[in-house]
């Protein structure tokens, strides 16, 4: 039977919130209110740098994302989840990225889509909530709206937001998925994470490749790798090709070298189980597929979204510096061994040079002049 609202233990529903998520294959469940002024502060200064590129959804919904309230009125508290996504079965991601004629995918995105999981794990939450609480508003994010996720689960007790601005935890590192379900429920709310543990530690701003990380906390978009080849439309500016390297999706370095990882969890998700050999397929395995090939293989997959055009300009990229490791006499194999020759690599490029889009055959023109 179901409780009027002026009479429901709110103590106890957030507790039974949060056994909820640990049920539905979250690690971590906290609550906070909406105030996110001092990010809000923060955001705005970063959209008046550009910072976001061609990310124009920043400042589409003006101040919605510092204020749930706008965004689904009625909200006055934020349940913030996190569950892990480091798969256990897959080839060690440094190897990968020190054997160039490798693909380079970033862990999250070798298995299946994330959205749709803790999308449903979220409602599959929101409803046992609303089976003691009757009618009551609420929805449910992951990463699909205008949401500081990162600064609410900072407010929520997760984490802290580290240099690279990616949230840490101190009993599992960073290799993780956030979720919110914005509610109109006075729940109590729980400590914020306001104890930063970075310290003087800059392991992940030196590592970077394309130097993006401008300063501690301040990422600029326009120079990251996970931007260039994910969110970018166009074509991918010269001065970064070289350092994207052999990443084709996304880019884990940062992380891969942060010291907090060490304590990572595996995650026990089935559905983040590795598809399709994406943590260690070759480049030109993947550059030899066919878009119907492509649709089916990243059916039910985050990649699925940059689309087939980009898919191949971001691997003629990296087909265009194993080239000029090539053209260098640089080892391109494991243990130094050499396993592919120029002449295959400019081939499955040559065969590329007719492709309809202009995108495609401006990055294969430019991997084509890196063996000179």
């Amino acid at each position: 039977m179901k409780s009027p609202l002026n009479k429901i233990d709110y103590n106890r529903l957030a507790e039974q919130i949060k056994d909820w998520g640990t049920e539905l294959g979250f690690q971590q469940v906290g609550i906070t209110d909406t105030d996110l002024a001092k990010d809000e502060k923060y955001l705005l200064k970063w959209l008046d740098q550009a910072m976001h590129g061609e990310m124009d959804y920043m400042q589409r919904h003006g101040s919605k994302r510092s204020h749930p309230a706008e965004l689904i009125p009625g909200t006055i508290r934020i349940i913030s989840t996190r569950m892990d996504y480091m798969p256990d079965d897959g080839e060690d991601p440094e190897t990968i990225l020190n054997n160039p004629q490798q693909a380079y995918v970033s862990r999250y995105a070798t298995g299946r889509d994330y959205h749709k999981i803790i999308r449903s794990r979220l409602q599959k939450l929101a409803e046992k909530i609303s089976k003691v609480t009757g009618e009551s508003g609420y929805r449910a994010f992951t990463d699909s709206a205008p949401v500081l996720e990162k600064a609410v689960a900072r407010n929520s007790g997760l984490g802290w937001i580290g240099k690279h601005t990616n949230l840490i935890n101190p009993d599992t590192g960073s290799w993780f998925f956030l979720g919110e379900i914005y509610t109109d429920l006075p729940l109590p709310v729980d400590e914020p994470f306001v104890t930063d543990h970075c310290g003087s530690c800059t392991a992940c701003i030196d590592i970077c490749p394309t130097q993006a990380i401008v300063g501690p906390y301040q990422v600029d978009a326009r120079r990251c790798i996970s931007y260039l080849t994910i969110e970018l439309r166009g074509s991918i500016p010269e001065e970064f090709r070289k350092d994207i390297g052999n990443r084709i999706y996304g880019c884990d370095d940062c992380q891969l070298v942060c010291p907090w990882n060490k304590f990572t969890h595996h995650t026990t998700e089935k559905d983040f189980t590795i598809r399709n050999s994406l943590d260690s397929s070759t480049l030109i395995d993947l550059f030899n597929w066919s878009e119907e090939e492509f649709l089916k293989k990243t059916e039910g997959s985050a990649i699925r979204r940059i689309a087939y055009e980009a898919w191949l300009r971001n691997i003629a990229v990296a087909l265009g510096n194993l080239l000029s490791n090539l053209a260098e006499s640089k080892p391109v194999g494991n243990n130094s061994n050499q396993l592919i020759s120029h002449k295959e690599i400019i081939q499955v490029l040559e065969e590329k040079k007719s492709h309809p889009s202009e995108m495609v055959r401006e990055h294969v023109e430019w991997a084509l002049h890196q063996y000179a």
